[in-house]
């Protein structure tokens, strides 16, 4: 006799355990399985990327789905991302860092993928979803009709077949509905990465005695944060793990760094010695060999759909994958998860939902295509000490004041409220997309002095507010009030960040740039506005 279910998950990883619980949650009477290929116990130790989460894979896993226990006790709470303009060097003391000198309010956490996804299980298992594991997928006959989907899988159990309801593919990059549907979508960023973990605390403050750098950090947390060790066409990620153990990568466009110079542990190792010579060298006094040694030739692709209207999805990186840059893979999950817990939900209830297909497929693809523009083109900017530090500002600007707001607040499926605001949301993107274009075109022409500091982002009272206020419970009235100060936040910025530029570079007046950017702000150029007030350490350099 064929099993018969409400929703298969095909993947028991991050994307679709999470997803499994959200649903379990929105319709507790659902008969959920998730079938997953790796047999248990899973490695405690598990490599794979998206150990670091920013605050909206945070709040999806700590508040959504009631994680957070579980976070604080297995994880560590991460120190906020850190920035050091380090190519070259070997004094972290003697360059421009980015960063913040105390936690902010809104938690994120570095993630021990392997502790956190055994966790999933189990919680899985006590809110009654089937987990098994040790199963591979055969065929998937999708119905395209009212019939169920039927599907084949082979296990402990042996080999047999599984009616659903609703079919999601977290398969991650296996992509066995993306495959089967030719659903797969190149973009244009063509990055590659190298990753591996080695069994050490790399603690980047144990690498100077200097007591003034020190003492500008809250003391001895700096190896808490998500390091970046930054310079043309590349960064290098330093992320801690509850283990014991050290995430190390690199990630960069080929056209500075051909993936052939780094292909290999020891490859690695030597193209550190020439860029990253202080990791270098505390790597090699560690005398340690890495756990493992993974490597992504052009990482990043889009999907041309997620969400049908014949009942199937596709979450994770079954469906898209943009940068580990800003850690946003978790985001992206719990932004899909949500949707197809609104599908699913409404549907297993007897509510109308084939409308809601559209439109949240078109709204995860302007999500999806505005973070796209963050990191397309813009791998030369991580050698600029000049422009590095205003994008971040920027982009955290735009995340904590647009998608955060949509998360935070519950409103990604809320077509009435979305609606009173399209306008807004339409200017946000189109002023996003226009500042990262002028911030590429700034650092062409930048001189990059690399003067040593603590760009503090912990000094911008207004930055701290809009982290602070990311949890805020805000009614129909008070959010919309919320995105469009939010997004006049931005048109103030990107006022000041054309002012700046200007003042240190008078040419950039002529740029159609330049041009753009009032245009879309509405505002003159302002030099001396707030946002980008760092006290001594101003920004233009020119200033400092």
């Amino acid at each position: 006799m064929v099993e018969s279910v409400d929703v298969l998950v095909l993947g028991g990883g991050l994307a679709g355990l999470t997803c499994a619980l959200q649903l379990q949650k929105a319709s507790p009477n659902a008969r959920i399985h998730v079938v997953e290929k790796s047999a248990e116990p899973f490695p405690a130790a598990t490599h794979k990327v998206g150990e670091s989460t920013v605050e909206i894979g945070a709040h999806y896993f700590g508040e959504v789905l009631g994680l957070r226990s579980h976070l604080d006790s297995a994880h560590l709470r991460k120190f906020g991302f850190r920035f050091f303009h380090s190519d070259g060097c070997s004094s972290l003391e003697q360059v421009r860092e980015i960063g913040v000198s105390r936690y902010l309010y809104e938690p994120s956490f570095q993630i021990d993928r392997g502790v956190f996804e055994n966790h999933l299980v189990s919680v899985a298992r006590a809110a009654g979803i089937a987990v098994e594991t040790g199963t591979t997928v055969g065929q998937v006959a999708l119905s395209s009709d009212a019939a169920p989907h039927r599907v084949q899988i082979s296990g402990a159990n042996g080999a047999r077949e599984i009616d659903a309801r609703w079919v999601v593919d977290a398969s991650g990059r296996t992509g066995l509905l993306k495959r089967q549907l030719s659903l797969a979508e190149q973009n244009s960023h063509a990055a590659n990465s190298v990753w591996f973990r080695v069994p050490i605390r790399i603690d980047i403050e144990s690498w100077t005695q200097d007591e003034p750098w020190l003492q500008r950090c809250q003391s001895g947390h700096r190896w808490r944060s998500t390091n970046h060790l930054v310079g043309e066409g590349y960064w290098v990620w330093l992320i801690p793990l509850s283990s014991g153990y050290h995430s190390v990568g690199i990630v960069a466009d080929p056209a500075y760094h051909p993936f052939n110079e780094l292909s290999s542990f020891d490859k690695a190792m030597a193209w550190f010695d020439t860029h990253q010579p202080r990791l270098a060298r505390a790597l090699r006094e560690a005398a340690v060999q890495p756990a493992d040694f993974v490597g992504l030739r052009r990482f990043s692709y889009g999907c041309r759909q997620l969400f049908s209207e014949h009942r199937w999805a596709l979450t994770g990186e079954a469906g898209v994958f943009l940068d580990p840059f800003y850690s946003p893979g978790s985001d992206f999950i719990a932004i899909a998860n949500t949707y197809i817990t609104d599908l699913v939900s409404r549907d297993l209830s007897g509510r109308p939902w084939v409308p809601f297909v559209g439109f949240h497929e078109q709204m995860f693809r302007s999500f999806y295509e505005s973070t796209l523009t963050l990191y397309q083109g813009q791998y030369h900017i991580f050698g600029d000490p000049e422009v590095l530090p205003v994008k971040v500002i920027w982009d955290y600007t735009y995340y904590w004041g647009v998608l955060c707001q949509l998360f935070f607040q519950g409103r990604l499926a809320d077509l009435r409220t979305l609606g009173k605001l399209r306008a807004d949301l339409l200017a946000a993107r189109e002023l996003n997309g226009a500042v990262q274009t002028f911030l590429g075109a700034w650092s062409r022409i930048s001189q990059r002095r690399n003067v040593p500091g603590l760009l503090d982002q912990a000094v911008l009272p207004w930055f701290v507010e809009l982290n602070r206020g990311l949890s805020s419970k805000l009614d129909d009235a008070a959010f919309v009030e919320r995105i469009r100060e939010c997004v006049a936040c931005l048109r103030e910025l990107s006022a000041e960040i054309a002012g700046r530029a200007v003042a240190d570079y008078p040419q950039v007046s002529n740029w159609p740039e330049f041009q753009r950017l009032g245009e879309l702000s509405g505002k003159a150029p302002n030099p001396g506005g707030r946002l980008l007030d760092y006290g001594n350490l101003a920004l233009p350099l020119a200033a400092a």
